[in-house]
């Protein structure tokens, strides 16, 4: 069974925006930290947003500070990244994911999340 999805993700110009949305099922949302990653092509996956159960400790990656904003909404499961002002190095394939139930209230290291998205892919392109 599919815990997280992702949707959202298409093709924009750069300056556009984009909201992803990141919905559970088969546990409650609420329990959990939940993070934003990206993957492009040939590179390491890498942390972008990640925010706290209560949502009150949110983390960016430097590149996307100012631009992209996590939030969730606990009572529909869903955790959103809205990215405005966005740049043809954002091009990647989305994905979230389920921090564990251990350590710090947020981080952007993969290695801490235990379950994935399927991702969506975000193009961004003239």
């Amino acid at each position: 069974q599919v815990q997280l999805v992702e949707s959202g993700g298409g093709l924009v110009q750069p300056g556009g925006s984009l909201r992803l949305s990141c919905a559970a099922s088969e546990f409650a949302l609420d329990y959990y930290a939940i993070g934003w990653f990206r993957q492009a092509p040939g590179k390491e996956r890498e942390g972008v947003s990640c925010i706290s159960k209560s949502g009150g400790r949110p983390e960016y990656a430097d590149s996307v500070k100012g631009r992209f904003t996590i939030s969730r909404d606990n009572a529909k499961n869903t955790v959103y990244l809205q990215m405005n002002s966005l740049k043809p190095e954002d091009t990647a394939v989305y994905f979230c994911a389920r921090k564990s139930s251990s350590g710090r209230y947020t981080t952007l290291d993969r290695t801490s999340y235990d379950y994935w998205g399927q991702g969506t892919q975000v193009t961004v392109s003239s």
